[in-house]
Formats: C-alpha cells, structure tokens, sequence
C-alpha cells in the first residue's frame, strides 16, 4: 500500500467549508487503497493576526514565546481537519509537529529541519488512520516549539513524504499548477504539465509563490516527485521533478517577479582585504540573508559595495551594517526599498546565447530601467523600480512568447 502526502494551504483551510472539502479529498484517497498523511497550514490569514496580537501585546516579541503562539494557527487546522474527516465516517489523528517526531535547529522563526522519526505516524497509518500533521512547526532538542518560516508548510509536507518513503507529494493550494507567469499579471499565462526542480527552485527562489523553494531543494536532494494543483478542482496540476521534460522547445520556461526586495550600499569602502567580510560576516551572525552582490571598480583603493536583501530584513541590515560601516572607516551606508526584481528562467537558456541581450532590449523598449542584474546557469535577473515590476513581467512574457506553449 502507496503512502501519499497531501498538503492543504491556508486558503484550501479557511473556513468550515473548505476544510470539509479538504476532508473528502483525503478520505477518497484513502478509499483508493492509499496511507494517507495531510499536513495543513493555518486557517486563511491566522498567522498575521497571531502576528499582529503578538505586536498590540508586546514592541519586542521574545522570538521564543512568538514561535510557540504561531504555532497553534496550524493546530487548529488540524484538529478541525480530524473532526471533520471523523465525522464523515473516517479514521483520523491530528499530530503536531513535535508529535510527527518532526526535529529543528534552535533557529526561530527560521528553523531548519535536522531530521525527521516518524515513528508515531507510522504507528497510526498502520492502524488504519488518516494521520494529520500540523504544518510549519517542530521542536528542539531542548523540546521548544520552533516554526520553519513563511511556507514551511511545503517543507514539512516534503520532508514527511522523504522519511516516509511516500510515492509521491502533492501540495494543494488555490492555483491549479505552475504558470509561465503569475496569472493574475499576465491573463494569458500558460499551466506548465510538468517543470524540472532546478527551474523550479528558481522560480520559487525568485518570486514565484505555489511553493517554498526549501521543498523544491529537498525534493530534489531526495527525487522526491511534488505534484502542485487546486484543492478546489480535479484538475492535473503540475509535476516537478527531475526527468527528462517534454516541453523542450521553449528554452525560457516561466517569468517570476518578487517586490520584496531592498538595496543597501555602503558607500567609500577602503579598498583592502577583509572589508568585504566584516560586512558580511556581520549579517550572517544577524541570520540575513543576502541576493545580488556587486562592487564598482576600485577608485585610488576606494569603492562602493551594492547587496540585495529583503524588505523584511532592510531595518535589522541596517543596524547591523552602522557599526561595521564606521569600524571599516566607510563613508556611509544608503537604502532604497522601492525595488522589484524580474526573472526569466529556463534550464535551456545554458547552451543558447542571446537571451539576456533580448530581455534587456525588452526592458529598454518599455521604458524600464534596470539597477543591478545577477544569474545563474538558467536565470537572468534585473532589479527595477518596484512600480515597474507588473509591466515587465508582462513584457518579458511576450517578448518571450510563452503564451503560445511548446
């Protein structure tokens, strides 16, 4: 007997109705034959408000004490979910995350997943149960609840389906697949049948929201096959995996667009080693992460140094970077958060020039400026203005025809 793990999204939980509708998908898979395991995300816009309690409460949530409270949004979830598949005549457990033997790193609010002893879920698909986990969340070795970040849903759905030897990972959500663009930008965006994991994980590292690229990398590392589509059709969706892909004629496969992108440039940075670690050692400790780099050529040994992080990362950068400016004997440090980045990805762009001069031209003749531009083997990205990012989406796309399929 196949095991399957489906994942529902919050908007595929947002009500009473909906989770009834979540219930009869599972249970019809387990009347196929199938061990079913379902992980869920909180209920439609729960955690923000857990958030925003958490604010009203306190200026400085102790980031501990925030974990725990954020994780009762996918508890909920769960435990309605195995009301409701109950009261349909079919065996169900909730489990939270420490329940599903589900182990982090000490990290919150960014936990990693170090491993995973699905022992007790295994205990109860033996019995006959559908066996629901709450999404998001695990716990220590010093037994502290921690969350994974936004979308660690999809990661612990993938990690589940990985430790279980699962046939198979299908991930639920209010889109019917991936798209070659963000369909609600571009109304002619075509649904992908299938993606491979790198040009998946670029797309969801770069804008791209059906999934979080963590499940894409473990899948990956794993070959784990992840299926994307609606909770709310029968439709096929879209298979990610690692095979050799039929739609090959496109060499650029999807456009993604993130607007949660700021700049910050640290201004007359002494030209000499190891002024360029200090920056950056500083906000690894800080757990920021860092896109787009790039450092101008050296005037009589000064230089400006340009990196990309986060919106959400922009203030805490900034206090961490202010000491390490002056101690480096920098000028000054700059930031601008009115940025957007768009990207074209696509694994066959490695072996055909030209596709970088067409995108630039493309922006060009639009009137889009581009600030800073990074790749990748199968992505070429640009860093515009935050205003511009729907236009040049929707440019790309038809420079690039990808509504016209393979």
């Amino acid at each position: 007997m196949a095991i399957v793990v489906q994942k529902y999204g919050g908007s595929s939980v947002a009500d009473a109705d909906k989770i009834r509708n979540v219930a009869r998908r599972a249970a019809a898979a387990r009347e196929r034959g199938d061990h079913v395991v379902v992980v869920v995300s909180a209920m439609g816009e729960t955690t923000d408000r857990l958030i925003e309690l958490a604010n009203q409460v306190s200026d400085h949530p102790d980031d501990r004490e925030l974990d725990g409270l954020l994780s009762t949004g996918e508890l909920v979830s769960s435990t309605l979910l195995a009301m409701a598949l109950r009261s349909m005549g079919a065996e169900a457990i909730s489990l939270s995350g420490a329940q599903a033997g589900i182990r982090t790193d000490a990290v919150y609010s960014h936990a990693r997943i170090l491993g995973v002893k699905p022992h007790r879920i295994k205990k109860e698909l033996e019995q006959g149960m559908i066996v629901i986990v709450a999404g998001f969340q695990g716990i220590t070795e010093e037994m502290d609840i921690t969350t994974l970040g936004r979308g660690g849903s999809d990661t612990t759905a993938v990690a589940l389906a990985v430790s279980l030897k699962a046939e198979r990972c299908e991930l639920y959500t209010d889109v019917d697949g991936v798209y070659t663009a963000d369909p609600r930008i571009v109304p002619e965006a075509r649904r992908l049948d299938e993606i491979g994991y790198d040009e998946m994980l670029e797309l969801a590292s770069y804008g791209a929201k059906v999934i979080h690229s963590r499940a894409v990398e473990l899948g990956e590392l794993h070959k784990m096959p992840i299926i994307v589509a609606s909770s709310f059709s029968d439709k096929p969706g879209t298979v990610i995996h690692g095979g050799a892909l039929m739609e090959v004629a496109k060499k650029v496969r999807g456009i993604s667009q993130d607007v949660n992108v700021a700049k910050v440039t640290v201004v007359g940075v002494p030209d000499r080693t190891g002024v360029a670690s200090a920056i950056f050692d500083a906000l690894a400790r800080a757990n920021i992460s860092i896109d787009t780099i790039v450092q101008n050529a050296s005037i009589n040994r000064i230089t400006d140094l340009t990196f990309t992080v986060t919106k959400n990362d922009l203030t805490k950068a900034m206090k961490v970077i202010d000491p390490v400016v002056k101690s480096i004997g920098a000028r000054e440090c700059t930031s601008d958060s009115k940025l957007a980045s768009v990207s074209i990805i696509g694994a066959g762009m490695q072996s055909v020039p030209g596709y970088a001069a067409k995108m630039f031209r493309a922006l060009y003749e639009a009137g889009i400026n581009i600030e800073l531009i990074t790749t990748s083997e199968i992505r070429i990205t640009c860093i515009i203005d935050e205003s511009k990012a729907g236009d040049a989406v929707r440019v790309l796309h038809r420079a690039f025809e990808l509504e016209q399929g393979a």
